[in-house]
């Protein structure tokens, strides 16, 4: 059973900028979002991340602040989205438990649970990418790229997946 959050991903999933925003870069969720409109198959979902930081790139220039700026500001869209599909995905599966035999284990706390071990999982695998440069340049745009890229992978996975997909 598929979530129904289709119409946050047309939307945008958070704020588009036309302009430049405070910190000079010409973000927008759009590329992403039609992306993942034209997309059926998980394949080309995930092909769809970070399609959004590339334009604000192409769009702002290539110096390091950019690229941390424009991958952090496409997990800001992706994060928004994540709490929506989890916060219907917690939903559901407390209605699911409700209708459960006596002695079945919690979707609800089994949900929650993964959650929270999958933030651990993500920040120390962020963490790790990071610590590959040495404490250079690389290490801004390393990370912050990789919390995108994972939190996107977790938005899609329990929107698409989770709950028999």
């Amino acid at each position: 059973m598929r979530l129904v959050l289709v119409g946050a991903v047309a939307l945008g999933m958070g704020g588009s900028a036309s302009a430049q925003d405070a910190d000079g870069l010409y973000y927008d969720f759009a590329p992403t979002s039609r992306c993942l409109a034209e997309s059926e198959t998980s394949a080309e979902r995930s092909e769809c991340i970070g399609r959004a930081s590339e334009a604000c790139i192409d769009a702002t220039g290539y110096a390091t602040p950019v690229l941390s700026g424009c991958a952090f500001r496409e997990l800001e869209s992706w994060d928004a989205h994540l709490n929506a599909v989890y916060q219907a995905a917690r939903a559901q599966a407390r209605e699911f438990d409700m209708g459960a035999g006596a002695g079945a284990p919690s979707l609800a706390v089994g949900l929650r649970d993964m959650q929270r071990a999958w933030i651990e999982y993500r920040d120390a695998t962020c963490g790790y990418e990071a610590a590959q440069w040495g404490g250079g340049t690389g290490a801004g745009p390393a990370f912050a790229g990789c919390l995108m890229r994972l939190t996107a992978e977790q938005a899609l996975y329990l929107e698409y997946e989770g709950m028999g997909g």
